[in-house]
């Protein structure tokens, strides 16, 4: 390596900004600009060259502006009432989130997505994230976010001459970016963790994103000498299984042990996918330490108030660690704190006793967890199937996982042009009532020719935008002039244009657009009604498949017929994603059914007025009915087959509907059925489909209730949780002998509704007393199979006691006609809601 110089001393040089402006540092550094129009504009008006070369990112720009445009914006009149103006919101906005109280969530994730410059996401569950920190602080909830800080964040894509992708890896400038360290007395906050190699320090960093802090872990420090440990942060979802599980320790242990030495004391910890599930495993550590727990005891405790969110709807993308490689690394950890290694095992297992079962991240979230959600309703019952084995003596349907739909951070993703016409025609405070669906209904006043216009404007930057990028791109690697004149030129501002982004994964099946060339040709090149495709995503490094389909598509994007009507836009990113779903006119989607858990690119469409046609997946099989969009295939599950019956699906409606709709009415000017449809779009995605929504569920299903649990169970230095541990050994010791004596008698074999039908059981509870146990009986319609379906679970009370044993009955008033029956169940009485009922609970039925 050549020689190199590093600095003896280093400092930081910041802007003399003059007094009259001097608070746009302060501005700069709370990302509160990513949604608030009116302190960005600031930025872009202080030099909107700069602006746009620094990458959107005010910090960088503010280190850049000549001193001269700084003097000269704070003699300008026009440019200090700005100023004022973004400073009151700025003040007004902080100061309403001044809240009184204990509760504390710790908002745990690998990746955010909050803006273009700050590149530590790589898609979906990134940006969710980012909308999840966001929408709490328009909520003031009392939210703390923890990540990583990745020294080169996720790839960059760039295509060579032949349309393969290759990938770069530029390095973040952590001091030109809107993050700081975090400092006490003058000092970095430093905290660390023990692996194997040895110990590894970590530095915090924090973001302010409004209200909320998210707070970055970042080895790519001196203090560490190994060059492995300052790499754990290098970069998102790169290197091998080490790499892995060193950077969900930094996460989980690390993060926990950063808000621990910040004095902060989360009384509810979300778990946003599995990657910081071993966060759990050092809050037990620090109970058995801090409050002389046992680990039962601890368990217990540390479950209370964790809530897990499951985003993965496919077994292949859970993160498992060989038993061998967890010894190496938790061997010691577990001995010093006192947790059976055995048991820290099992709970990564479906089966505890399988040693030969690898170690999964998510189960031992939800084990660890009371509370666990899928992110839509179709998730959820993809999950229940998934995880069952979880609770192998519950029904499918009774898999305690709910569901809380993903939403958009409407302010972040909503176009500027429809922001002023809803300043015109909605409420005046539309901008903070958003939520309310009925805030929506004025869109019908929106007349059809300004909507049309508002639309057709961001469309025209989207084209400028796309021409711009390629050019660049061209340019780049090196492209002819011949092929740059033609990106110059591609994309027809007045023609129907369909936007495809996302992972190139093979499930997303973007190969369905081109299956039949020439049919796609066909339609694309009609001279009357000519459509054209805007196409971006990212395929992993390692996925070759993926990279030959993005190959192919550019060369079709060559063909001398079709090279102005598709394009695709190198390094999709939140930007690309923004242009994209404010621009174009239809938002395709085409994931295999059950395989994307939720999808959120289409809410950003859909809240712009741009109409959707997708398969009813994850978000949209709750939203189809009241898109104004179009759905592909029916609902039902994913086979082979359906790959050549939804492609040839889209093409027929693309031909005989959609592209029709779209070029109908022009001589007056506006599509109007389009147009309903737009509205239609606006008048219910916007409201049902945003972050808002979204927080305020996981606050009153998940966050309240967690926060009350641990109240609960912190009660007298964690007493109720050695009781309820105490009370579990002894159930569990009794269990095998609890057994039903007699149920019955049963219904005659013919009944009328509305006439009480008497359940009873007779139950020997070895022991316990009727509080300790739930018996319930579970009624429903018999199928054709024999089984129950359509079901409903009913609590028997205890009634009287025989000897030992004890009668539980009650009367079932059957509103139904036709075959029904029932089946008794028994199980512990340890939970108030069934949601939150431990993984492998004790349950016994009365046919076992």
């Amino acid at each position: 390596m050549p020689f190199q110089i590093q600095p003896v001393k280093e400092f930081l040089v910041r802007p003399a900004l003059p007094p009259a402006i001097s608070r746009m540092s302060d501005l700069a550094y709370n990302l509160m600009w990513s949604w608030d129009h009116s302190i960005r504009a600031i930025f872009r008006r202080l030099d909107p060259a700069l602006w746009k070369n620094s990458g959107h990112n005010p910090v960088l720009m503010l280190g850049r502006v000549p001193q001269a445009t700084l003097d000269r914006a704070a003699a300008d009149p026009r440019f200090l009432a700005a100023y004022r103006n973004a400073c009151e919101r700025y003040n007004a906005y902080l100061q309403r989130g001044e809240s009184s109280g204990n509760q504390l969530i710790a908002y745990f994730s690998m990746e955010y997505g909050l803006v273009e410059c700050m590149p530590i996401y790589s898609g979906g569950l990134g940006v969710l994230s980012g909308d999840h920190l966001k929408a709490s602080s328009d909520a003031a909830f009392p939210l703390v976010g923890v990540g990583l800080l990745y020294q080169k964040g996720y790839l960059q894509q760039a295509l060579n001459p032949d349309g393969w992708q290759q990938e770069r890896n530029p390095v973040n400038d952590f001091y030109t970016l809107p993050v700081r360290p975090i400092q006490i007395d003058g000092r970095d906050l430093i905290v660390d963790v023990k692996l194997p190699t040895g110990k590894v320090f970590i530095k915090v960093w924090y973001m302010d994103v409004g209200r909320v802090k998210l707070h970055l872990l970042d080895t790519n420090i001196p203090e560490n000498e190994q060059q492995e440990h300052r790499e754990i942060t290098d970069q998102l979802y790169g290197g091998d299984i080490l790499t892995r599980i060193r950077q969900e320790i930094v996460l989980g242990i690390g993060g926990l042990r950063a808000l621990h030495a910040l004095n902060l004391k989360p009384t509810v910890w979300h778990m946003n996918e599995g990657h910081s599930a071993f966060l759990g495993i050092e809050r037990m550590r620090l109970l058995i330490e801090e409050q002389k727990l046992e680990f039962d005891e601890a368990f217990e405790a540390c479950r209370a108030n964790n809530v897990f969110t499951t985003h993965t709807p496919v077994p292949a993308g859970i993160d498992l660690f060989d038993p061998g490689l967890l010894y190496e690394y938790f061997g010691e950890y577990c001995r010093d704190s006192g947790i059976p290694f055995d048991r820290f095992l099992a709970l990564g297992r479906f089966r505890p006793d399988n040693h030969q079962e690898p170690f999964s991240m998510a189960i031992t979230a939800f084990k660890t967890s009371a509370y666990r959600n899928a992110v839509s309703c179709l998730h959820r019952q993809v999950s229940q199937e998934m995880w069952q084995e979880l609770w192998p003596k519950l029904p499918v349907w009774e898999v305690p996982i709910t569901s809380v739909t993903n939403g958009v951070h409407l302010p972040t993703w909503l176009n500027g042009d429809l922001a002023m016409l809803y300043d015109q025609y909605l409420q005046p405070d539309w901008r903070e009532r958003y939520p309310d669906p009925k805030i929506w209904d004025l869109v019908e006043d929106i007349p059809n020719e300004e909507l049309w216009e508002a639309h057709r404007r961001r469309k025209r930057n989207l084209v400028a935008f796309v021409r711009e990028r390629a050019i660049a791109a061209a340019v780049g690697r090196k492209a002819s002039a011949a092929e740059q004149r033609r990106l110059a030129e591609v994309l027809d501002p007045d023609c129907l244009t369909i936007g495809f982004a996302r992972r190139f994964a093979t499930y997303k099946r973007a190969t369905l657009l081109f299956r039949d060339v020439e049919r796609l040709k066909r339609l694309l090149t009609n001279r009357e009604r000519p459509v054209q495709i805007v196409i971006a995503g990212k395929a992993h490094p390692k996925d070759l498949p993926g990279k030959t389909l993005i190959r192919e598509i550019v060369q079709l994007s060559r063909d001398a017929e079709m090279s102005k009507h598709i394009v695709f836009v190198e390094d999709y990113s939140i930007e690309v994603a923004r242009e994209m779903v404010q621009g174009v006119d239809l938002w395709m989607n085409t994931p295999r059914r059950g395989e994307e858990a939720c999808g959120t690119s289409g809410m950003k469409a859909g809240i712009n007025g741009v109409l959707n046609l997708s398969i009813l997946d994850g978000w949209f099989d709750e939203a189809y009915e009241i898109s104004g969009g179009w759905a592909i295939g029916d609902r039902e599950p994913y086979s082979d087959d359906q790959d050549e019956i939804h492609a040839r699906g889209i093409y027929s409606m693309l031909e005989n509907e959609i592209v029709p709709m779209y070029y109908q009415d022009r001589e007056e000017g506006v599509p109007a059925d389009w147009v309903r449809r737009m509205k239609q779009s606006l008048i219910h995605l916007s409201p049902q489909f945003n972050c808002q929504r979204m927080v305020g569920e996981y606050m009153a299903q998940l966050y309240e209730p967690a926060h009350q649990a641990y109240l609960d169970f912190s009660r007298e230095s964690f007493d109720p949780a050695r009781d309820r541990a105490r009370w579990n050994e002894r159930v569990e010791k009794v269990w095998d002998n609890v057994s039903f004596l007699e149920v019955g008698p049963g219904p005659d074999s013919s009944v009328l509704t509305g006439r009480p039908i008497p359940m009873r059981a007779v139950v020997n509870l070895a022991g316990l007393t009727p509080k300790d146990v739930r018996v319930e009986a579970v009624i429903g319609r018999v199928g054709a199979n024999g089984n129950l379906e359509e079901t409903q679970v009913m609590s028997l009370p205890s009634v009287e006691q025989q000897g030992d044993s004890f009668v539980f009955s009650r009367e079932f008033v059957p509103h139904q006609t036709g075959r029904l029956g029932y089946s008794l169940r028994i199980s512990p009485n340890h939970y108030d809601d069934p949601l939150t009922r431990p993984c492998n609970a004790l349950l016994k039925w009365s046919a076992d």
